[in-house]
């Protein structure tokens, strides 16, 4: 049989309407948003359906929004019994990745997400900086533009071959983004409308406050295989989750890796799961042989049930 892995995204993919053609459809997907909105006191149900945008894309908002669309598409696919043989998660989506494989209670993923975008929200306002992806630079020469720059610059997202995007303060982002635009143009660096700079050093505050959140949970050995971000590989012991989730908020997210790592143990179709289709593209760019599919909603769901449930 085909192994199949399931990947779950992160902040940039909400659009106002995520989710709401599930919750109507499907009980099991409605409870997750109704959970969500008991256990946070807030309609976050009622902000991923209407809206507004400007409200939903603020990173508090942001990241609880697509973990409850995420984990609602996760519940539905377990009822036509489509199960994955390893899981991963963009940034944000790891949580996601976490929860489906058994590793966290969806209760306690609520509340360190809920954590995690606070802080990181307020780490961004004091200590301002930005993103911007880079398209067609070699590794080695980006990372060298960041080294010469003045200020505080990372490679924060390796996506996949010909993808990064850097984080760090504004003037030292801009800098390279500069360089960068001299040797490969204009239409290939992209300044991204982030509140701060994820996976940087500027996230220290943030990752300072979170971890005693994230001690005061529960993680439970995983049942089904996760390859985490910041290495790139699969993590077993659910102490090293922890470390990991904790180094994740200033460290880079190895996403080419963790495709790479996924299909060397034979899976060759991806699901993600959850709001758009920008993992899905990653995957085609990384892994040319494999392929990958989006649920996000009764259309696209019914096209996956078709391919993995002979139309259940």
């Amino acid at each position: 049989m085909t192994q199949l892995a399931f990947i779950f995204p992160g902040q940039g993919s909400q659009r106002v309407g995520m989710g709401s053609e599930l919750a109507r459809t499907y009980p099991v997907a409605d409870a997750v948003f109704q959970e969500a909105d008991a256990a946070l006191e807030r309609a976050l149900s009622q902000l991923c359906f209407e809206g507004p945008e400007n409200t939903l894309k603020q990173t508090e908002n942001t990241q609880l929004a697509i973990l409850v669309c995420s984990v609602a598409t996760l519940r539905v696919l377990e009822t036509f019994g489509i199960v994955p043989h390893a899981v991963a998660g963009h940034s944000l989506g790891e949580y996601s990745a976490l929860v489906a494989a058994g590793v966290l209670d969806f209760s306690d993923a609520l509340r360190l997400v809920h954590a995690r975008a606070s802080y990181m929200a307020e780490a961004g306002e004091t200590q301002q900086g930005t993103m911007a992806a880079i398209l067609g630079m070699e590794t080695e020469q980006l990372q060298q533009l960041c080294d010469t720059a003045e200020g505080v610059v990372n490679i924060a997202n390796y996506n996949c071959p010909g993808q990064l995007v850097i984080s760090g303060e504004i003037a030292a982002v801009n800098r390279v983004v500069s360089l960068a635009k001299v040797e490969i143009g204009d239409r290939r660096c992209r300044l991204l409308p982030v509140s701060g700079a994820f996976h940087s050093p500027l996230m220290v505050p943030a990752q300072q406050k979170f971890g005693a959140v994230l001690d005061s949970v529960t993680l439970h050995p995983p049942k089904i295989a996760i390859a985490m971000n910041v290495t790139g590989t699969f993590a077993t012991d659910a102490d090293d989750i922890r470390q990991l989730l904790f180094e994740q908020i200033t460290q880079p997210v190895q996403w080419e890796k963790t495709l790479m790592t996924i299909e060397e143990t034979g899976v060759t179709r991806f699901i993600e799961v959850g709001p758009g289709k920008v993992l899905s593209g990653l995957v085609k760019r990384t892994l040319p042989e494999s392929s990958a599919m989006n649920v996000e909603d009764v259309e696209t769901l019914s096209v996956v049930a078709d391919e993995y449930t002979d139309g259940a």
